[in-house]
């Protein structure tokens, strides 16, 4: 009988990644085509083959880790369900007027993105609390039958509910979400009680209606691979990771599937905190570089950073308070995650002024980039790499995937070198270069923005292209050690195997702290364990729970998250928690206000954890080392720039060949699942846990 294994999937726009681990800690790893039309197809292909070429039988698959963008794809192309949203009579255009802020302060031509609600299914009905849940006027039951009525008529597949003030008091959004849940009860229901019982009426109905928004897909997704993996004699737990870093069970996902937006991305970082802390390394730039877009997080003293809220939808999916204003505010617990459309599949093009512009459309896996040869004639980044000499010229993912890189050659000279009347090496080299560009922009956010300094930081890679970008991006940083993990290019699904369940819940309870019941807190902490207990589907005393407060200083408009220190909430607990805000104000905002405002609270916060599996069944040092690959190491030309050129590099055919002492660039080394290019000037070593350790700047 087989041993038991666990297996992680992360579906991004290009590949599908899979990671199988043994309960003897060996792990294998697959990567296989999207699938667009339907990505659970590609999901069960993948799986079922690893298992094939392992011998494993499908009942020996106990769990199913799963990371999907199929949340951020139904709001990247607007292609989530029609959604309608009922509301307090006099807040219709709450989606439209939106905050004042924007992105680019300077830029007349700005835009707001649509809402994903249109106007006309935006429906008011008479009801008003007030800030401490008291009713003003009562609810109009008969309004509520006429939106009910409009909704039926118009072909709406969602509805959110957000009421001003609800998180004082939840009678009468409860009372409409019974009566939408009795008239309509194939519709997907979403009410702003459940999702986000906070301040702020914007942000909370644009959460509500991103939950509404992408409840049917994911629903339909995770339903069809749950169908599929039965099919296929797969009896395993599917759960699904959370933007914050944790997993939870789909059935709750389906429920409250805003919180998977970030899914894949947050996969990545938590991988990269647990190899960093096994190699060493407390200070990180996570960079995933896929085939559609890159994202960056940073990792601090081996704690990742958190946000609880940020945007999706607009240019960059980011949470800086700076940039703000060019998407949809998501207000929920995720790590700190910036995102362009910067990625393999990035399409190159020339705007008017004949300027190089890379993304953020890109040609996905379906058809793919020009040496793909499977129907696109337009440039990507992967073409560029192509011609730089950077990959494989034959094929890539261990030869499943064979190009042709005479469409590359074609694509870039045709397309950009020729009308710029540039050579073909300095347009594709420009092209990388404009590509690494877009990718500080992402890494600016969440440092320089944030009052961190990347020099201070190493940068740890992953992803199908990371490693072929991230020392150019390093030295545009002055950032002077990289690390690429093993198995890198399916990094992210690696992440998932060290991911914990998780949930959280939040309660607004605006007030001083000076003149805070201790008791109240106590109890309002302890009443939130037990919802998130239930969420969760744990009994209480199995769940680890971390204690947050959202803080501000008195007249602010804006807070930051804090976490209180384990036990009983005391008035010394209270102080410690004051000293942490100021600490992380100071970092963030540059200042103190120290005995000038005195402090706020907003809101409580808690997340429970429970370690998902035993220690010994999740990755260790030696899972990804695998064995060598038996081919000789091999030349040929890569360019690095007009004041290098191009030379003779040595191409080695898995890290294996790193192993002893420091090696010199220019060098490319070729694993299954990714390129990485070590330039000139620049050393690559192996460390004990197998990251490849690239010093720039000379000898290590």
């Amino acid at each position: 009988m087989d041993s038991q294994c666990r297996v992680a999937v992360d579906i991004g726009g290009t590949f599908t990644d899979i990671v199988l681990l043994s309960d003897d800690g060996r792990a294998a790893t697959r990567k296989v085509p999207s699938t667009p039309g339907n990505y659970a197809d590609g999901v069960i292909d993948g799986v079922t083959r690893l298992l094939t070429d392992l011998g494993r039988a499908s009942e020996s698959v106990v769990d199913l880790l799963h990371a999907c963008t199929v949340a951020t794809n139904a709001i990247l192309e607007h292609k989530g369900a029609r959604t309608a949203l009922i509301t307090t009579k006099g807040f219709r255009d709450i989606l439209t007027m939106r905050r004042i802020r924007v992105p680019r302060l300077y830029d007349p031509m700005f835009v707001k993105p649509e809402p994903l609600v249109p106007r006309n299914l935006c429906l008011e009905v008479e009801e008003r609390l007030d800030h401490k849940g008291q009713v003003i006027r009562p609810l109009s039951r008969p309004d509520v039958h006429t939106a009910i009525a409009r909704i039926c008529a118009a072909d709406v597949q969602a509805v959110a509910v957000m009421f001003l003030h609800s998180y004082a008091n939840p009678a009468h959004e409860r009372e409409v979400g019974a009566m939408l849940a009795e008239a309509l009860p194939d519709h997907f229901i979403s009410l702003s009680v459940d999702v986000l019982p906070e301040l702020r009426e914007y942000e909370r109905a644009s959460t509500t209606v991103i939950n509404a928004y992408v409840g049917p897909p994911v629903k339909s997704y995770l339903d069809s691979l749950r169908a599929q993996l039965s099919r296929a004699g797969i009896p395993a737990r599917l759960q699904v990771m959370l933007s914050s870093g944790g997993i939870l069970d789909c059935q709750a996902v389906t429920r409250w599937p805003a919180q998977i937006v970030e899914s894949g991305p947050a996969a990545g970082v938590i991988g990269a905190a647990r190899l960093g802390r096994l190699a060493g390394y407390q200070n990180l730039i996570t960079l995933d570089m896929g085939g559609t877009t890159a994202k960056a997080s940073i990792i601090e003293n081996s704690q990742i950073s958190m946000t609880d809220e940020y945007e999706v939808g607009g240019a960059v999916s980011l949470s800086a308070e700076l940039t703000k204003g060019g998407g949809y505010p998501l207000r929920i617990p995720a790590i700190d995650i910036s995102e362009v459309g910067a990625g393999g599949g990035s399409l190159v093009w020339l705007d008017p002024a004949k300027a190089i512009k890379v993304g953020p459309a890109s040609a996905g896996a379906v058809p793919g980039p020009a040496c793909y040869d499977t129907g696109n004639d337009e440039p990507t980044v992967t073409d560029a790499n192509v011609v730089l000499g950077y990959l494989n010229q034959s094929a890539l993912a261990g030869g499943t995937v064979p190009l042709r890189p005479e469409r590359s050659y074609r694509a870039i000279e045709t397309k950009i070198a020729a009308p710029l009347g540039r050579g073909l090496m300095e347009t594709a080299y420009g092209v990388h270069t404009i590509a690494d560009a877009n990718m500080m922009h992402a890494v600016k956010t969440v440092t320089t923005y944030r009052g961190r300094d990347p020099r201070d930081f190493d940068l740890f890679a992953f992803g199908g292209n990371g490693g072929v970008h991230a020392v150019s991006l390093a030295r545009l940083l002055q950032i002077r050690r990289v690390l690429i993990p093993p198995a890198a290019g399916v990094f992210s699904a690696v992440g998932l195997l060290f991911a914990n369940v998780e949930a959280t819940a939040t309660q607004a309870i605006l007030a001083k702290t000076a003149e805070l019941s201790l008791t109240r807190l106590e109890q309002g902490y302890r009443q939130l364990e037990l919802r998130v207990a239930e969420l969760m589907g744990y009994p209480a005393d199995h769940v680890r729970y971390v204690r947050l407060m959202d803080m501000r200083y008195g007249g602010q408009a804006s807070e930051l998250v804090v976490a209180v220190p384990a036990g009983p909430i005391t008035a010394d607990a209270l102080k410690a928690v004051e000293d942490r805000f100021e600490l992380e104000h100071e970092r963030r905002r540059g200042h103190r206000l120290t005995g000038n405002y005195g402090f706020e609270l907003v809101n409580l916060r808690v997340r429970g954890v429970v370690d998902s599996t035993g220690a010994s069944a999740r990755p260790g040092p030696a899972a990804f080392t695998g064995t060598a690959s038996g081919k000789a190491e091999a030349v040929r030309a890569a360019y690095f720039g007009p004041t290098i050129g191009a030379l003779k590099t040595p191409v080695l055919p898995g890290r294996h060949g790193l192993q002893g002492a420091a090696r010199a660039g220019p060098l490319i080394v070729e694993d299954y699942d990714g390129t990485t290019v070590v330039p000139p000037d620049c050393h690559a070593r192996l460390d004990a846990i197998g990251n490849i350790v690239i010093d720039l700047g000379g000898a290590p």
